[in-house]
């Protein structure tokens, strides 16, 4: 029977070929505008790690002087590089990792491939075990590498196809501002969506190249990103260590999330005791945030979205309206033909399935079209001016989305002309005729 409604429905597509394709621009329209919309949801609420997030905390402490203070406020979201070591060195947690991002110039060993600048995080070795870092080739470094401030790399699949023509590059060497670096470690790619663990470097701002952090402190390489100082350096650069500036980003993995608020207090006793010791000025004042509490903090989820998401669905259901109407008007005009299979003996509901199936086949052309101005929405989006840009794509999830949400609104919209068409009374149509 399905079939044979199926048959149906198409008959009465091309018997009303107009009111047909506008019901279906009408769906595809707004499934098309949901969509678009969803998909950029998706992508910026998403837990980026989300089998440990809950374990996963970013440590803020207030270092700063009294200027400005005042109780209560948020502290400074990056820690001084003092602060940073004291806390690696103490080793409250299970894994914890102090890194800063950075642009430096690259050097390849093929004359054919020109200098360029790359993307680079310096961070200790805690880095690649506490995010679950994927590698194609070897390893990351190990704790005597930062200890030792050992010349080691750990780089993309991107930059070894692009210096090593794909090959396993583990033992050969980059050059880094002219400082040769023992390549341990080649990355699968890994993009975690949003670039969480360090916000200061944008949304869509990937390292290819990692070093031991204190290597690249020792050499004097420079860093990038947010750099918040106060008080008198003493002719100090900013990233020395008793520099009065906050520019680490610091994160510590727990062994389950019920041990958080004792590390809080840890945090806050060492507040208090860099207090007693004359570094602090200010009161205690830590937070301790795990990755869906962090991204909520930072904001990576802009207002504006949520808002085009609520105005998308309000534009299907104002698509979804119009569909009704364009059924019930098509069904009144089928009235007499309604009449007659119920006089050939055709059930009420025979005729309501009847009608659904037509819905149904509505809500696939639609969903097809949507799925349409789905993709050319997001290529919109992925050519314009926002942050957010690059990362925005269709996945298959979305896409089977996609089809269900066309056809399930269709249905819904279906409901009511097919329980007005199962309710057509045969005599009265049959003596109209």
């Amino acid at each position: 029977m399905l079939a044979y409604y199926f048959d149906l429905a198409l008959r009465s597509f091309k018997s009303a070929r107009a009111l047909s394709l506008l019901m279906i621009v009408a769906l595809g329209l707004g499934i098309g505008a949901c969509m678009t919309t969803l998909t950029v949801y998706k992508v910026l609420s998403g837990d980026p790690i989300p089998h440990k997030s809950d374990r996963l905390f970013n440590v803020q402490i207030d270092a700063g002087n009294m200027i400005g203070y005042e109780p209560g406020q948020e502290p400074m979201f990056q820690l001084t590089r003092f602060d940073a070591e004291a806390l690696l060195r103490a080793r409250h947690a299970k894994r914890q990792v102090m890194m800063s991002g950075a642009n430096v110039p690259v050097q390849p060993e093929s004359p054919t491939i020109k200098p360029f600048f790359s993307v680079a995080r310096y961070a200790t070795t805690d880095f690649f075990a506490m995010f679950d870092v994927p590698f194609l080739y070897g390893s990351g470094w190990d704790a005597d590498a930062d200890a030792n401030r050992a010349r080691v790399a750990v780089i993309t699949d991107d930059m070894n196809n692009k210096l090593f023509g794909g090959e396993n590059s583990v033992g050969r060497e980059i050059r880094i501002r002219s400082e040769a670096f023992r390549i341990v470690g080649v990355m699968k790619p890994w993009k975690p969506v949003p670039h969480f663990y360090d916000m200061t470097m944008g949304m869509t701002e990937y390292e290819q190249v990692l070093l031991p952090f204190s290597t690249a402190m020792g050499l004097k390489f420079g860093t990038s990103g947010t750099l918040d100082c106060w008080g008198n350096n003493n002719g100090q650069s900013p990233r020395d260590l008793n520099a009065p500036c906050a520019w680490v980003q610091y994160w510590v993995e727990l062994e389950s999330p019920d041990q958080a608020p004792a590390f809080r207090d840890y945090l806050i006793q060492y507040s208090e005791e860099q207090r007693r010791a004359g570094r602090f000025e200010r009161p205690p004042n830590v937070r301790l945030r795990n990755v869906v509490d962090w991204l909520s903090f930072q904001k990576a989820l802009p207002s504006d979205v949520r808002l085009q998401v609520w105005l998308a669905f309000g534009f299907l259901l104002v698509c979804l309206t119009n569909t009704v109407g364009l059924l019930l008007a098509k069904c009144l005009r089928r009235s007499g033909e309604i009449g007659v299979r119920r006089a050939l003996g055709a059930t009420r509901r025979d005729v309501f399935a009847q009608f659904i199936v037509e819905a149904g086949t509505i809500g696939l052309a639609g969903g097809a079209l949507g799925l349409v101005l789905a993709v050319l929405g997001l290529w919109l989006v992925q050519h314009s001016p926002a942050q957010y840009a690059s990362l925005v794509s269709m996945d298959w999830p979305m896409l089977s989305l996609t089809l269900v949400l066309a056809l399930a609104s269709s249905l819904i919209a279906g409901l009511l002309p097919a329980w007005h068409a199962a309710h057509v009374t045969p005599a009265r149509q049959l003596k109209t005729q």
